[in-house]
């Protein structure tokens, strides 16, 4: 097994270094991806990348979004013979000191997917506390579980295999916002397991987002409507699944008594 990370970046340029600064110790491969930025945002990638030997870049000409960033990135990954890649986002949202309890938790389940759920600060914006409850009691519904916490936050870590296979397999996926609910879903009805691990998230005052609350929320609104038309094809599997898991459970408390 071995572990990096990959980090899109889009507008960040500026607060990517104390990101990277803050993985240093770990001594893995640090993957920054590029996604088509302006010349300002390219000097602080530069210049982290000259800064840092752990720092391999990869540059994308144009912003094609987050999940095609991180498509490229995981890709890269697999070249370089990384198995496992822990994403986080490059604007410093994420306590990147619980990357050890995660990589701690994928050594012990290294064929699942150990997915953050947000412990937010008291700062927090309401409207997207609230907006997450409902968003993700849809992940639930396409599920069939409540094996997944959270959908939308983008601190966890992939088995790099699965994920490439994942991409091979499916004709479609959300290359913007609506990336991190789709490759989850999609990985998790191909049978890949998912451990929902607590982490928390910040909303600076000042900080820079890229999500557009009209045509972003139409993005992510157009995924939860596919991946609704999807599960006809996986309910089967799914509801097979749960009638396992309950008989075993059944079977395991029927031993104990």
């Amino acid at each position: 097994m071995k572990y990096g990370f990959v980090i899109p970046v889009y507008r960040h340029g500026s607060t990517l270094e104390a990101v990277v600064k803050s993985l240093v110790s770990f001594n893995l491969p640090i993957i920054v991806v590029d996604d088509g930025n302006d010349e300002e945002n390219r000097a602080f990638i530069s210049a982290v990348e000259k800064s840092y030997p752990l720092v391999t870049v990869v540059t994308r000409i144009e912003n094609g979004g987050k999940g095609r960033a991180m498509i490229d990135g995981i890709r890269k990954a697999d070249e370089m013979g990384i198995t496992h890649i822990l994403q986080l986002d490059s604007d410093g949202q994420h306590d990147a000191g619980r990357a050890a309890r995660f990589i701690e938790l994928s050594e012990k389940n290294p064929d699942a997917i150990i997915c953050g759920y947000p412990e937010y600060d008291k700062d927090a914006p309401k409207s997207r506390v609230n907006g997450r409850k409902f968003a993700n009691g849809w992940i639930h519904f396409v599920t069939l579980s409540k094996d997944i916490k959270d959908a939308m936050i983008g601190f966890r870590i992939y088995p790099v295999k699965p994920f490439i296979k994942m991409l091979k397999r499916t004709l479609y996926i959300d290359g913007r916002m609506g990336f991190d609910i789709d490759v989850l879903v999609k990985q998790y009805w191909q049978g890949v397991p998912v451990i929902s691990e607590p982490v928390k998230v910040y909303y600076p005052a000042d900080g820079i987002s890229n999500y557009n609350y009209f045509t972003d929320t139409l993005r992510v609104s157009g995924t939860y409507a596919r991946l609704c038309i999807g599960l006809i094809f996986y309910l089967p599997v799914l509801l097979y699944r749960k009638i396992k898991k309950a008989f075993k459970k059944k079977t395991s408390a029927g031993s104990v008594n």
